[in-house]
């Protein structure tokens, strides 16, 4: 019997009013799993009155409440981490071994650190800025939030989502992806108990679905990380009624290596940067950039690292990466292949595997030019170029010449270079020598079509309140 799946509101699981469903199929074998509810007016409706109930509660709570609520939620992720592997690996096709080291550990520290952040919000000092009269500033929550999260990492990004609002003293209205519920589900099972009914709503559903949420006149502020098309769409829906926006987007990262590169490095980590998870991260190693003189040799090495990588099923401890999330994800990646003009040349992969379910090759092409479509368009797939440059002023114009602005690296052991390009990339990180490490202390965010806010840190958590000038004078 096919499991059906249903929405979480005020604190249970409940069918709600939905009648239209769609199946779920698993990347793995292309079959069907499950099947998901849509979610209509009404139901989003009813998690929003429910947030909405929740927040007169919530935000009134004490900092140390928060944080005592969310270390019970890292405490949870960490104690059901099996059940939160088997139900995204059915989603997802990730391997399990790289849920468990990736997303259960992560997660459960960057929850850990929301927590202990929530009692760490700051503003400027008390002080008489006008003759008899005090001045403070209060940080206090926004209100009720909507958000929608992505497939590639969903209960990672849920977490991205639901913590630092909760941490803030806000309550939450959530669409996870509908190709990938059932994480996100029970992330909202396990956190249930420790904060009030209603707090933790998930709406589940398609692209209309999500187009309730973030357009509901009740969300005080609408985040979601996506495409860049979804985000333009988010980013309109808030401004009728002019919530806050708070935007994650797509990426095409820029890997920049010099001649005076650790060239054996440079190519395992980038490899391993591009292809993992399938490639399907906003801030893979996707675009990379060789200095002439040492173009053919690093070639050489990427294709090594590449053709010695391999993808497999969720059980297979030995492979890097699994299926591509969906169909429409495959014929996005394949598209694009198809598409490849003359001049580029495939040194490696460039097809589908040859298997049941959405699994692609490790694919790395050479030879395109800055305007072609894989330079400037995201893949967001196992798909690698590279790119010649003769200069540095070179290098740095083709890196910052596409939309995007959300992660690059710099390879080098020239200080004047790590300067320089620090400063001139133009996007929200730049990792010198190493690529995709994230940790909960630093910002997460880019530029331009990538987006604007940030996730994790101090900054994201800021994200989620608004701040309250207080004036009093000193007279009766």
């Amino acid at each position: 019997m096919t499991t059906i799946y249903q929405h979480f509101i005020n604190g249970e699981h409940t069918a709600g009013s939905s009648t239209e469903f769609f199946d779920l199929i698993s990347p793995v074998t292309g079959m069907v799993y499950a099947r998901s509810p849509n979610a209509n007016e009404a139901d989003v409706n009813a998690a929003y009155a429910a947030a909405k109930a929740a927040f007169a509660e919530w935000k009134n709570s004490t900092p140390s409440m928060r944080q005592k609520a969310l270390l019970g939620l890292a405490d949870a992720v960490e104690t059901h981490a099996q059940r939160l592997i088997d139900a995204q690996s059915q989603e997802t096709g990730q391997l399990k071994h790289f849920i468990a080291s990736e997303e259960i550990t992560a997660a459960a520290d960057q929850i850990r650190f929301l927590a202990g952040a929530a009692r760490c919000l700051e503003g400027k000092s008390t002080g008489e800025y006008l003759t008899g009269l005090t001045s403070s500033i209060r940080r206090e929550p926004i209100g009720v939030v909507g958000q929608v999260a992505p497939w590639n990492y969903p209960l990672l990004m849920a977490v991205w989502k639901i913590a630092p609002a909760l941490a803030a003293g806000n309550t939450v209205v959530l669409k996870p992806s509908d190709t990938t519920p059932h994480s996100t589900l029970v992330l909202a099972e396990l956190a249930a108990p420790f904060f009030p009914k209603g707090a933790i709503n998930v709406v589940l559903g398609k692209a209309d679905a999500g187009s309730k949420v973030v357009s509901h006149p009740t969300a005080a502020l609408v985040s979601i990380t996506g495409s860049v098309r979804a985000g333009l769409q988010v980013a309109a829906a808030a401004a009728t009624h002019l919530a806050k926006a708070h935007l994650e987007l797509g990426g095409k990262s820029p890997v920049i290596v010099f001649a005076d590169a650790n060239l054996d490095k440079a190519a395992e980590t980038i490899a391993i940067g591009g292809f993992f998870n399938a490639g399907q991260d906003c801030t893979a190693a996707s675009r990379v950039l060789v200095e002439a003189s040492v173009h053919d040799e690093f070639v050489k090495r990427l294709v090594a690292q590449a053709q010695a990588l391999r993808f497999g099923e969720p059980t297979d401890a030995d492979a890097l990466y699994g299926p591509l999330n969906n169909e429409r994800q495959m014929a996005h990646v394949s598209g694009f292949i198809s598409r490849l003009p003359a001049h580029a040349k495939i040194e490696t992969g460039g097809k589908a595997g040859e298997r049941a379910g959405f699994y692609f090759e490790p694919t790395v092409i050479t030879g395109l030019q800055q305007d072609d479509e894989a330079i400037q368009t995201e893949i967001f797939g196992p798909v690698i170029t590279v790119q010649k440059f003769a200069s540095d002023d070179e290098a740095l114009a083709k890196a910052n010449g596409v939309d995007y602005g959300l992660a690059s690296s710099v390879w080098t052991r020239s200080n004047s270079r790590v300067q320089r390009f620090s400063k001139d990339m133009d996007y929200g990180c730049v990792w010198i020598n190493t690529h995709i490490p994230l940790t909960a202390e630093m910002p997460h965010g880019g530029f331009k079509m990538s987006g604007y806010g940030k996730d994790l840190s101090m900054y994201g958590l800021e994200e989620y309140t608004r701040i309250k000038h207080v004036m009093n004078a000193h007279d009766d």
